[in-house]
């Protein structure tokens, strides 16, 4: 497996694109609604946030760093509260199985086309339109995918996260919202 050898701590200069999701999340009112986040950070700061009371949202998360999911399990063991609410799988997005993954209101891609390589191509790992697309079937009609534009694979000469959003745009069936702070917010179309 293709893993990512190293550890994002939590500072929102570090992070915007989690921080500014919270913040959408509140200003839409989204509550109760089932998440999957594409890399959690050893933060998981958008995990701890979505357990809070006043949000209640489902957060399912997956990392392929072995820091960041040990700092998961580190969190699981001192406030297991928030376990009901938010949980954060150790694999590779590459080898999603799409009838592992639950009905979604919310799909958050900021990590798009940032840990693909000639690596995942010597076990026949998804391509990240492939993973896009996988998403968002799973996706309920009307709910949300999000980019981060500021991420280092979003304009890069080869295989960019803006690219593989274009193609996927193209293919129909979701419309771009706008954006909100540091993020481009779609929609899928009902």
């Amino acid at each position: 497996m293709n893993i990512w050898d190293d550890h994002w701590d939590f500072r929102p200069e570090d992070c915007p694109c989690d921080v500014d999701f919270v913040a959408w999340l509140d200003e839409q009112g989204i509550r109760d609604a089932a998440i999957y986040h594409f890399g959690t950070g050893g933060h998981h700061h958008v995990g701890i946030e979505c357990a809070r009371p006043e949000r209640r949202n489902h957060v399912l998360a997956i990392t392929a760093a072995p820091r960041e999911h040990e700092a998961f399990v580190r969190l699981a063991m001192a406030r297991p509260e928030v376990l009901r609410f938010y949980n954060a799988v150790f694999g590779d997005i590459y080898l999603l199985n799409e009838r592992l993954v639950p009905e979604l209101d919310v799909v958050t891609l900021f990590h798009l086309c940032e840990f693909r390589g000639p690596a995942n191509d010597a076990y026949g790992a998804l391509t990240d339109l492939e993973v896009l697309q996988i998403l968002t079937r799973r996706l309920r009609p009307g709910g949300h995918a999000l980019f981060f534009p500021g991420s280092f694979a979003w304009d890069r000469a080869n295989d960019s996260a803006k690219d593989v959003v274009a193609a996927w745009e193209r293919e129909g069936g979701v419309e771009p919202v706008g954006r909100f702070r540091s993020l481009l917010v779609y929609r899928k179309a009902q």
